[in-house]
């Protein structure tokens, strides 16, 4: 598959959360190619921070040519890109990383906090029957378009929506079955859902969650460990942003 690197034109954003923001670009070579559980690339106007920000794909509009985006600020860069405007322009590289096999089985898709948002283009690619489970701290966002894909199940950290407690409290709350999950989410949730994955002898892939760097495999500053012998470093790693994001459950080891 092809990456492009391209100037993509902002179309809107919006602010969801305190922190977590709804951005739009106009890039139609990523939109043709891009799929659920990719990621793009996005480079700052800042010459002192030359390395790209990735942030997943939410939801791909081929028919506009047009990438969603929802990510949440985590520093410099993803604090520049909140103050964009419909007009400007950004630099973008994509799509990288490998996306989730689309099975035709009754599907579990699990997100937690800003792993939330590459579940709705998910949702959007299966076919059949979903159950989507999305665990937040505290503030809801995407609810209304991921009930649009599938049977939204929530839980919160605090309670005030849905399940207390995390999406695995959810999942057994409501009894919810499938026969293959996918899920992204920070590493503790991944482990719990690998094991639970494990437990009931679902298949399951699991989309990654690490601080990437060049974004094509060469700086190995993402790596995680693997069970297989990685062919470039020649040890138990694997690079999330080349040979991932999204892994097979028993390949990594979390």
């Amino acid at each position: 598959m092809s990456k492009c690197k391209m100037q993509a034109e902002v179309l809107r954003q919006t602010q969801l959360t305190e922190d977590i923001f709804d951005l739009w670009i106009k890039a139609p070579q990523i939109a043709e190619e891009a799929k659920a559980g990719q990621f793009v690339s996005l480079y700052t106007k800042d010459g002192a921070h030359l390395l790209p920000r990735p942030i997943s794909i939410c939801e791909t509009d081929r028919e506009t040519g047009s990438l969603r985006l929802v990510y949440r600020i985590a520093g410099y860069g993803t604090g520049e890109f909140s103050g964009y405007r419909p007009g400007d322009f950004v630099e973008a590289m994509g799509p990288l990383g490998n996306g989730f096999p689309l099975k035709n089985k009754k599907a579990m898709l699990i997100g937690g906090g800003i792993g939330i948002p590459p579940m709705l283009e998910l949702a959007k690619e299966l076919d059949g029957e979903k159950e989507i489970v999305a665990g937040y701290r505290d503030v809801l966002f995407l609810t209304e378009d991921l009930e649009a894909q599938g049977r939204l199940t929530v839980a919160t950290e605090d309670g005030s929506a849905g399940t207390r407690g995390n999406v695995l409290d959810a999942i057994r709350e409501k009894d919810i079955q499938a026969e293959v999950i996918y899920a992204c989410g920070p590493t503790p949730m991944l482990r719990a859902v690998k094991a639970y994955a494990a437990e009931k002898g679902i298949e399951c892939w699991l989309s990654l969650e690490e601080r990437m760097a060049c974004g094509v495999g060469a700086c190995l500053a993402c790596v995680c460990k693997s069970k297989e012998v990685d062919s470039h470093s020649h040890v138990h790693n694997k690079r999330v942003c080349k040979d991932g994001p999204v892994f097979e459950a028993g390949e990594v080891e979390l």
